[in-house]
């Protein structure tokens, strides 16, 4: 299927336009950078096919040559790549948001999330002094255990040496009160996170006009 031929809400440049970039999937992302595909695979497709063969850590880490001889690729694209790869590394920007309390949390993600229509799975990865490592949108979607694995929880957490961790996710119904799914997977991530001896501080689930909290309401 051509980028054409997918319907214009579909496209990346119209989801970011409606979503922002945090809203979209890392192939999409790749897709805006790459721009085209080539005679077999749209630039979507194309994309989807990169990041499943080599990841976005090995593409990140290729020298020009390297990425070039990716078959769709071609130096062209590698260079539009690399540049992209080359201007995030080089943004060095100095982050004072601690989160103590789900009212940390709350006052950082709540302007972001608390009006959009799908809901969006976050993980704030925190140092020993609850200090803000990173943001990661995970999921975006209805929440349910049997879709998202605790592995994409954590697996950016063990990579940045995260020392815990705070689950954020919003209602888009405008109510914050958790569902049974919700209990049951803030149970089992808690868990898991004891087994790798990265704690899980608290879940936040934000609504419209407030939000609950795991570690205040349990």
């Amino acid at each position: 299927m051509r980028i054409k031929d997918i319907p214009l809400e579909n496209r990346p440049r119209e989801r970011m336009k409606k979503l922002g970039l945090g809203g979209l999937s890392d192939a999409e992302v790749l897709a805006l950078i790459l721009q085209k595909g080539t005679r077999s695979d749209n630039v979507i497709d194309m994309s989807n096919k990169l990041i499943a063969k080599y990841g976005l850590e090995k593409l990140s880490s290729s020298s020009l040559t390297e990425l070039s001889a990716i078959d769709g690729i071609g130096e062209a694209k590698a260079i539009q790549v690399l540049a992209a790869f080359e201007l995030s590394k080089r943004i060095k920007v100095v982050n004072h948001n601690i989160f103590n309390s789900a009212k940390d949390v709350y006052e950082y993600l709540g302007p972001k999330m608390k009006d959009l229509k799908q809901e969006h799975f976050v993980v704030l990865l925190l140092d020993s002094k609850n200090k803000l490592i990173k943001e990661e949108t995970v999921f975006i979607g209805t929440l349910d255990a049997a879709l998202i694995h605790p592995r994409e929880i954590f697996k950016s957490a063990i990579r940045e040496s995260a020392a815990s961790i705070i689950l954020v996710h919003n209602h888009p119904s405008g109510d914050p009160e958790p569902s049974d799914q919700d209990l049951i997977y803030t149970g089992l991530l808690k868990s898991a996170g004891k087994s790798l001896n990265i704690k899980v501080l608290d879940h936040v689930i934000i609504g419209q006009e407030g939000y609950w909290n795991w570690k205040e309401e349990k």
